[in-house]
């Protein structure tokens, strides 16, 4: 065979390689061949990892990640250590309120993960339920706590030997939190906030000093129309500071956060909103983005204004 013979035979076969390779990471739930603008539509089985973090000795950062698992190697409920997934999910940060833990959550960033998101959870070292030296002040520096986790989880994806290393669609990034978490939230979008960083969703929180400022991102806010520790106005002042895509969503008569309870009033609006909020900002999903005024209404238990 001529030299020009044997380079169309390998030419041919790299193509044949290629293309089988992308049939079948398309033919996985939430892999790399995964259409743009499409988020996963079957829901993932779940793992659970605890990350050993501390941003110095004095901030011991303990992170519960939650992910889609690997369905041959999870069950229900989430799995410790389960095998990732195939394909690459985008990150969501989420942070705790005053004397709460990550775990309290769990409920709700299971649902997350489900979707197709690696959801991260800090306990913050002196606002969370076990802190031996509570200090309610230092949700101040929790902003700075949130985005050193984030950048660990973008030095996991090409970390050897880590199970996250190419699991993680660091160009793709949310936070998220509720109550001082909201505050924790609204804290990481300042003046020279890391692009990456697309979408935020405040519950029953507000803004901090600087916050809304860099580069462009979405932001929805959830609040209950008659909460009493973090009354609507202080949200809705936050949410009026925001200079980008924005939404409010209204849980009528609701309190600081039972709404965020499956079985509770609201928990299926709020959640499901959320959930398509995160489907459009992070994986660029029209379809999810349409659905949201839908998600959000039910007469009597919640509305939304404004429109991301």
């Amino acid at each position: 065979m001529t030299m020009r013979g044997w380079r169309l035979l390998l030419a041919g076969a790299l193509l044949i390689s290629l293309s089988a390779c992308q049939a079948a990471q398309a033919a996985v739930p939430g892999a790399l061949g995964r259409p743009s603008g499409v988020a996963p539509v079957t829901p993932y089985p779940v793992g659970i990892r605890t990350l050993d973090l501390a941003r110095g000795e004095d901030r011991p950062l303990p992170t519960t990640v939650w992910y889609p698992a690997d369905a041959r190697d999870a069950t229900a409920p989430p799995r410790d250590n389960a095998r990732p997934a195939a394909g690459r999910f985008p990150i969501v940060l989420f942070s705790h309120g005053l004397a709460s833990t990550p775990r309290l959550f769990a409920a709700l960033l299971t649902r997350w993960a489900s979707a197709g998101f690696v959801v991260a959870a800090p306990a913050y070292p002196y606002t969370n339920a076990d802190a031996a030296d509570f200090q309610r002040w230092d949700v101040r520096n929790q902003p700075g706590d949130a985005e050193f986790v984030i950048q660990d989880l973008i030095r996991r994806d090409t970390l050897a030997g880590d199970p996250f290393r190419g699991r993680l669609d660091v160009a793709h990034i949310a936070a998220a939190g509720h109550s001082a978490g909201g505050f924790t939230t609204a804290g990481l979008f300042t003046t020279g906030h890391d692009p990456r960083l697309r979408a935020g969703i405040v519950i029953a929180g507000g803004g901090l000093p600087g916050t809304f400022a860099g580069p462009d991102a979405s932001l929805l806010f959830v609040h209950g129309g008659a909460d009493p520790i973090v009354a609507p106005y202080v949200a809705q002042a936050a949410y009026e500071r925001v200079p980008w895509p924005k939404a409010f969503v209204t849980l009528a008569g609701q309190g600081h956060g039972e709404y965020l309870t499956p079985g509770r009033p609201g928990f299926s609006e709020a959640n499901n909103t959320m959930t398509d909020f995160l489907r459009w900002t992070l994986y660029g999903d029209t379809s999810a983005r349409t659905r949201l005024p839908v998600d959000a209404t039910l007469a009597g238990v919640s509305s939304m204004s404004g429109k991301i």
